[in-house]
């Protein structure tokens, strides 16, 4: 398995060696402007080399399989729902899988409900605002002030 290393905002990684456990850091900003999945591989001092894949996101995300629904308001002012996966969870965001696809545009808003998989199977309800569509994978930000919930939080460490 190969582990993720995020990039920190000054462009430094820190790479963590599964063999003995020794710590480095190396500037990573050759990489920084490359727009797709990034794998290198480390040789520590102790003789060990692995591979990680360098993370470029600013939150950490969670991966996730939970079953919801989601809503959103049709051109002619009705109501329309369908069903999703959420995929991944961010502080910032969701990734939705949706069960057919649709052609959502950037900057719409849905509301999605779904339950977290903890022990208190948690109800989650937001507003999220599109920012990505490719076939049923649907990339979402909270709206304002949706994301600012302890639940999420609490979840998101676990």
């Amino acid at each position: 398995m190969v582990d993720k290393v995020f990039i920190t905002s000054d462009n430094k990684a820190t790479f963590v060696c599964p063999q003995c456990g020794n710590v480095t850091s190396a500037d990573v900003s050759k990489y920084a402007a490359i727009d797709r999945k990034i794998t290198v591989k480390c040789n520590c001092s102790c003789g060990h080399r692995f591979s990680v894949t360098l993370e470029k996101r600013r939150q950490y995300r969670k991966s996730t399989d939970l079953p919801g629904m989601y809503f959103y308001r049709l051109p002619n002012g009705e109501m329309d729902k369908g069903i999703m996966r959420v995929v991944d969870i961010s502080s910032t965001g969701l990734k939705l899988k949706l069960n057919v696809p649709r052609n959502f545009e950037i900057g719409e808003i849905l509301r999605v409900e779904f339950h977290l998989d903890d022990k208190r199977r948690t109800f989650i309800e937001k507003r999220v605002i599109v920012r990505n569509v490719a076939q049923t994978l649907v990339g979402t930000s909270f709206a304002l002030n949706e994301g600012d919930d302890p639940n999420l939080g609490f979840y998101l460490m676990s």
